[in-house]
């Protein structure tokens, strides 16, 4: 697990380029402390920041191929390179460490551009080959290392992270109001767009290459899980057979590992199947709240860690902690994420830090893959509903006027009576079918927050703001959404919601305490076994996690199967309340009003916590985050004079 970072210039590196490199390697050293590595060539200058996972003594990169032609740098793992090596070997490749990122060096020398489409883990990495004269940037199947791009007249600037570029002078600080717009609808910025001007992501699942002696870019998408061929037969075996497969690979270490442990049953899992197949040392970890907390799981999670004979350890996380290390979360995202479980996500991770253990595992993706939630089961629906209109059936005002049950939560309540038990939404639902854009899937639309935003966001909104000229809708419109509804909106959950706030956030927090964190439940053999299921088997009315539970239901008890599901929450009344009450008055002239997003004239009466029903009141979470993200970016502005004060990169392969 790394940072990795480079520029690539046909006109040819030069020192200025040189300097920046080492800015950029003293920006991204968390997520790598044990070591860097980098290579200056012509027109090619890249490094990275080692954090020591596989071959702790000899897996030092860049990594080369026998003959030094070829020249990679790479963060992640990859999973099953024991095989891989194995079977390169046979072919005549030799080896000289036990990294399991040497693989891909081979793999290029073996198959070319194709090398990416035989490699299982999670990763991003660019690639020399300095006798075709061919540079590649590469990122895993589902998006779990970032990569981050700013194009060149005359080349590239690429990071694993995106405030190391501003901390180097790549990129200013100003925000793109585009991407704002799209934070204040989703609660994240989807990708490949970023919330800051002159920069980009590299899709996931996509290979850039440029042609070092003409300068030709390409770009391509090497893979997309609706693609995935048909299954037949047991669903529940086959996602069993598919799901063990991936554990045997995905905890092999040379460190202790943790696994984050909640009372719910995807963790569990986890745990069970880390039990079985880790050789390392396994601690289980969970985060309590002080004040007895409803959301407090960690007794469960206690009980359970005891159950498979673990050693478990509990965070608490009180209130005065929580303030305290908010705006360092925020900071550390690298990105505004409008969700509170950062904080708790932030300080567990400091704690499996201090463990000694370098590995964690989470059970994030197993709802987004398997119909976890309950609005997303709901919003497909609606789709499946709006395609036979689009088909050109008959459109009855009574199949969308259905009472829905009461949540149990306060502001649930409030919201479900103020919708008249789901009638409301029904008639909106009713109008958009038959007055919206055809094109468009029922999906984040049908959530509050996105609402809201669409409704109330230019009574708050600054001037530049009020510029921006993006469809928030975009991600989830278009014709080819309709070939395969039940696959597109999974598909559309996986491609935003998990990759830019789940997975973005997991891996941020994590390497911010120099962790690396791997999500089992997001591998791509998995996502495809279950894409190809669906091509035969129509799991989405069988209710929630069917074919997942069907699987943990074999190795786990029944007190943790029929517990009922919280998620990983926050106790987030008490500390919006908090929040507000302390960071609120920093968005009065602060850098969203100076930079045309909020005018100032509102946010008096933005920083009220709750409405006059209760309710965490619109705007004032998401605003305080991305007011304190936006101050750490501005912190981070680097003058060009610190370059000077700095050694710039030597010519040639250093390792240190």
């Amino acid at each position: 697990m790394c940072g990795v970072f480079g520029i690539v210039r046909m006109s040819g590196i030069n020192e200025a380029d040189r300097m920046t490199l080492r800015c950029l390697a003293d920006a991204s050293a968390h997520r790598g402390p044990n070591g860097e590595g980098f290579c200056v060539d012509h027109s090619v200058a890249m490094g990275m920041c080692r954090l020591s996972i596989i071959d702790l003594v000899g897996g030092w990169q860049p990594l080369l191929s026998e003959d030094g032609s070829i020249i990679v740098v790479a963060n992640g793992e990859i999973y099953d390179f024991v095989e891989t090596r194995k079977s390169l070997e046979a072919k005549g490749h030799r080896f000289v460490t036990g990294s399991d990122c040497e693989v891909i060096v081979h793999l290029y020398e073996e198959y070319g551009d194709q090398c990416v489409e035989r490699m299982r883990g999670m990763f991003s990495f660019a690639l020399f080959d300095k006798r075709q004269g061919r540079f590649l940037l590469v990122r895993d199947r589902v998006g779990e290392k970032p990569m981050h791009v700013v194009d060149l007249a005359d080349g590239i600037v690429f990071s694993s992270e995106l405030t190391p570029l501003v901390s180097a002078g790549v990129i200013g600080g100003d925000l793109s109001v585009d991407a704002i717009k799209m934070y204040y609808h989703w609660g994240f910025v989807p990708e490949p767009a970023t919330p800051l001007l002159g920069v980009r992501k590299l899709p996931a699942a996509t290979m850039m290459s440029i042609d070092l002696r003409t300068g030709v870019r390409k770009e391509r998408v090497y893979w997309r899980p609706e693609m995935a061929p048909g299954l037949s037969g047991d669903a529940v075996e086959q996602v069993g057979s598919a799901i063990e497969d991936t554990f045997r690979l995905i905890v092999r270490s040379d460190v202790p590992i943790a696994v984050g442990l909640s009372g719910g049953i995807d963790s569990s899992a986890v745990l069970s199947y880390a039990c079985k197949y880790a050789n390392q040392p396994i601690t289980a970890v969970s985060i309590g709240y002080s004040g007895n907390a409803w959301q407090d799981e960690s007794g469960e999670a206690e009980q359970f860690a005891q159950s498979v004979g673990v050693k478990f350890h509990r965070a608490v996380l009180d209130e005065e902690t929580m303030l305290r290390e908010f705006p360092r979360m925020c900071r550390c995202r690298d990105e505004p994420i409008a969700n509170l479980t950062g904080v708790s996500i932030y300080c567990l991770m400091r704690q499996v830090r201090e463990l000694g253990c370098p590995v964690f595992l989470s059970g994030l993706g197993g709802d987004e893959l398997f119909w976890g939630y309950a609005w997303h089961r709901a919003a497909t629906m609606a789709s499946l509903r709006k395609q036979r209109v689009r088909e050109g059936h008959r459109q009855r005002l009574a199949d969308y006027l259905q009472v829905t049950p009461p949540p149990i939560s306060r502001t649930g309540l409030i919201n479900w009576v103020q919708d008249l038990g789901g009638l409301v939404h029904g008639l909106r639902q009713f109008n958009l079918d038959k007055l919206g854009d055809p094109d468009r899937l029922a999906f984040w639309d049908q959530k509050l927050e996105y609402q809201q935003a669409s409704s109330l966001l230019a009574g708050i909104a600054g001037s530049r703001l009020l510029e921006a000229t993006c469809d928030p809708a975009a991600p989830f419109t278009g014709r080819e959404y309709w070939q395969n509804v039940r696959a597109s909106m999974v598909e559309r959950l996986m491609s935003t919601y998990l990759r830019s706030d789940g997975l973005g956030q997991t891996d941020r927090l994590s390497m911010a305490c120099s962790v690396e964190s791997r999500t089992p439940l997001t591998d791509y053999r998995l996502i495809e076994t279950v894409f190809g299921l669906r091509r035969e088997h129509d799991d989405l009315n069988l209710g929630h996690k069917a074919w997942l539970r069907g699987v943990f239901g074999q190795i786990l008890p029944e007190a943790v199967l029929s517990r009922k599901k919280r998620g990983f929450s926050t106790p987030g009344r008490r500390w919006a309340s908090l929040l507000s009450r302390k960071f609120g008055p920093r968005l009065l002239g602060g850098t969203l009003v100076t930079q045309g997003i909020l005018r100032n004239d509102a946010i008096r009466s933005l920083v009220m916590a709750f409405d006059r029903f209760g309710r965490v009141a619109p705007f004032i979470l998401e605003s305080i985050m991305l007011e304190e993200w936006a101050r750490g970016i501005r912190e981070k502005i680097s003058p060009q004079a610190s370059f000077r004060e700095r050694e710039p990169i030597a010519m040639g392969i250093t390792r240190r």
